[in-house]
């Protein structure tokens, strides 16, 4: 063999396990999922997805720039047969090793949920459902089943008093139940020893409690000052054995949360809600209150109070009275201002 064919030869060699090694370095290390992107990319991957529903998910949304480098790495790192469902967060300009590792150890990234400014049951299903696996039918399911409700010394109408407004990290394809299990444990979390005793003192139980910080959420939703004054004038109602007469039970009783002017026949609707009509606590709460809300009811402003209705100056603070005589000057200042601005309903 010539001296210049070895020479060739060896060059060629070297050439060959440069580029060869250069490959594999980038396979490594350089960006090739959302390379370029601003954004990351959430993976959802239901139970019993294989690889190759996880590798048309990601072509779909072009996620993958060289998709034989990546294939490769799946490959290597044994995730092809190893697939793990969950929600995984692509980062902008991940490598291979970065988002295979992170695939096939299931090391996936929580939902963040918040929730609040939640009226109706079917309001709560569908802001969470669709966050989750299961869904929006398997939360209404599970919601409606009595089985579940009891687990929790609960009805598939006070069911949502476990619900305590807040932020939580949960994992995507947690299983309905589990997810329950997580809210009452976090419910069981806020009703602390002090706050059960509170509770306790005024003559509720905690979801008792939740039904009337509904009330005074829904009384007064923008001056979040005024609460523990309205859950001390429903507490002096309920102790006197008098109907709440809260219209935001007759307007939840009716369905209709854009009424501004409650109207005599109105107050006549039969409904377990209607609270002009029936006395004690409605059946369940009339939206989810917050925890702000439920503290205002656990701690309660002493006073005399028994009657309120919105101030005419429309602060959006209420004029409060002991008499009924006080209230009906009250009221007829603020029905004029009503009258004044022609509104009638």
């Amino acid at each position: 063999m010539s001296r210049n064919l070895k020479i060739g030869i060896f060059l060629t060699l070297a050439i060959v396990t440069v580029t060869f090694t250069f490959y594999f370095w980038q396979m490594f290390k350089t960006p090739n999922l959302q390379v370029g992107k601003s954004k990351s990319f959430v993976l959802y991957i239901p139970k019993g997805a294989t690889y190759k529903s996880v590798l048309d998910t990601l072509k779909k949304y072009d996620v993958v720039q060289d998709h034989v480098s990546f294939a490769f790495m799946t490959k290597a790192k044994k995730y092809q047969e190893a697939v793990k469902p969950g929600r995984y967060v692509i980062e902008a300009d991940a490598t291979n090793a970065e988002v295979v590792e992170k695939l096939r150890d299931g090391k996936q990234d929580p939902v963040r949920l918040t929730f609040n400014n939640i009226r109706l049951k079917s309001d709560l299903i569908d802001r969470i459902g669709p966050k989750f696996e299961f869904g929006k039918e398997g939360l209404r399911k599970a919601l409606a089943s009595r089985r579940i409700t009891d687990k929790y010394g609960l009805d598939t109408t006070k069911i949502v008093s476990i619900f305590i407004p807040n932020t939580y990290d949960i994992y995507w394809d947690v299983p309905v139940e589990t997810f329950l299990d997580r809210m009452h444990s976090e419910y069981k979390r806020f009703w602390n020893d002090d706050r059960r005793a509170k509770a306790k003192a005024l003559g509720l139980s905690p979801d008792e409690v939740s039904v009337l910080a509904s009330i005074v959420e829904e009384e007064q939703g923008r001056k979040a000052d005024e609460r523990p004054r309205i859950a001390g004038l429903y507490l002096n109602r309920l102790s006197k054995g008098m109907p709440l007469q809260a219209d935001p039970t007759v307007k939840f009783a009716l369905g209709d949360f854009g009424i501004k002017r409650v109207l005599l026949h109105q107050l006549q609707v039969d409904s377990p809600y209607n609270t002009y009509r029936y006395t004690g606590l409605p059946p369940g709460p009339i939206r989810l209150p917050d925890i702000n809300s439920l503290d205002a009811v656990l701690n309660p402003e002493q006073h005399q109070y028994l009657y309120m209705c919105a101030k005419a100056d429309f602060s959006g603070y209420h004029a409060f009275a002991e008499t009924l005589g006080e209230h009906a000057l009250n009221a007829q200042q603020y029905q004029n201002a009503l009258n004044k601005l022609q509104i009638r309903k």
